[in-house]
Order: structure tokens, then C-alpha cells, then sequence
């Protein structure tokens, strides 16, 4: 990902596996949006960020709009909901081997 900003470095394994690998989830830096990246209306200033997932199996980024790009970076930033919907599949931890979310059989 070009222009990375901020990165978070956790483990993961697939449900029921022990094996734990490596992931790094990036946040880009804030950019206005325009007419050709959306197909939505959007007001001046609207800003966007990416989140890319990297170290999964499948390939997995997420763009994210905000009405400017403090609000499109705090919305990035916050990549629990996204984590933890992979938890149907994935279990994630902290590189110390702590489970990422408080009760690792069910995602807070």
C-alpha cells in the first residue's frame, strides 16, 4: 500500500488451527474523493482512506468515506468491526500470543 500512515502488527490462525501467522493491517493516508473512484454523491472536502489486510490468505482492503479527512481517517482507524467479522473465521492475537479480543471464543 502506497502512503501507509499508521499499521497494526497481530497474529492469526484459522479457527481450530494452532499455526498463528503473521498480519499487518495499514491504514493509508486520508485523500479527497472524486467522481471516478465513487458512485455516490459526495460534497467537497469528502475524503477516504484504505485498510488493507495483509498477511490473509485472500486479499482483503476496505475503502472508507468520511465528510472530510479527519472523519475518514477515525473511521480507518478503528478496524475492530472489521477484525471482528474475520473472527467467524480467524482468530487473532497480539504478537505477546495474547488474544487480541478479551474472550477469544467470542469477539467482543
Amino acid at each position: 500500500m502506497k502512503n501507509s500512515i499508521a499499521e497494526r502488527y497481530l497474529l492469526y490462525s484459522l479457527k481450530g488451527k494452532s499455526t498463528r501467522k503473521k498480519l499487518v493491517v495499514r491504514i493509508s493516508a486520508p485523500y479527497l474523493v472524486d467522481e471516478s473512484i465513487v458512485n455516490f454523491k459526495f460534497d467537497l472536502g469528502t475524503a477516504g482512506c484504505t485498510i488493507e489486510f495483509d498477511g490473509l490468505p485472500e486479499s482483503l482492503e476496505e475503502e472508507v468515506y468520511g465528510a472530510d479527512s479527519v472523519q475518514a481517517l477515525a473511521l480507518a482507524a478503528d478496524i475492530d468491526p472489521y477484525l471482528r467479522g474475520l473472527g467467524k473465521k480467524y482468530d487473532f492475537y497480539w504478537p505477546s500470543g495474547e488474544s487480541y479480543f478479551a474472550d477469544a471464543d467470542q469477539p467482543a
